[in-house]
């Protein structure tokens, strides 16, 4: 799968960024070069920035709100969310479900899911095509059914010059009782 290698955020992510707690801890996961760690590291939050190449952060190394995990997430037994929580999630332009729900139980009760990427459809305008790595229609309102409040969605084509098809969803772990 390959990585989006602008950076510049995501307007989707910036757009929902501000409901992220002051000083919280976000996972930024299939980061690539880490244009959302950057963005979100400028807000003041901590990060953990996870990849499978992670050569894009080597200017991040070091910097106290900011860690880096590189770790194959698709790789049979790695566990890179066991035991961690997170006030909010970010992922952009990756899909591996088997993560998904897991996603979703690292979040903090009235954590933040930011999720954006490729859906059915976006196949006739280019990769990816495969549809392991596209999502269903309304299949981010279905994870999020019974474990998220939605606080915002949208299944959009994106027009030229990008044009792609994706789905994006903005929702809160509900706090505890």
């Amino acid at each position: 799968m390959h990585h989006h290698r602008s950076r510049i955020p995501s307007p989707w992510i910036v757009r929902h960024a501000g409901l992220i707690p002051g000083g919280g801890h976000v996972l930024d996961l299939a980061c690539g070069g880490g244009r959302h760690t950057r963005h979100l590291r400028e807000r003041g939050l901590r990060v953990t920035a996870i990849d499978i190449d992670t050569a894009g952060l080597a200017d991040l190394a070091g910097d106290p709100l900011v860690e880096i995990v590189e770790t194959d997430l698709e790789r049979p037994g790695a566990a890179p969310l066991a035991g961690r929580r997170f006030d909010a999630v970010v992922v952009t332009d990756y899909l591996f479900r088997p993560l998904l729900v897991p996603l979703v139980e690292c979040l903090e009760p009235g954590g933040v899911f930011l999720y954006e990427t490729f859906a059915l459809g976006n196949e006739r305008f280019g990769r990816p095509r495969n549809p392991d790595y596209l999502l269903q229609r309304g299949e981010l309102l279905a994870l999020a059914e019974g474990r998220l409040s939605v606080i915002a969605y949208e299944h959009l084509a994106i027009p030229p010059p990008t044009r792609k098809i994706v789905q994006r969803l903005c929702a809160r772990k509900p706090p505890r009782p």
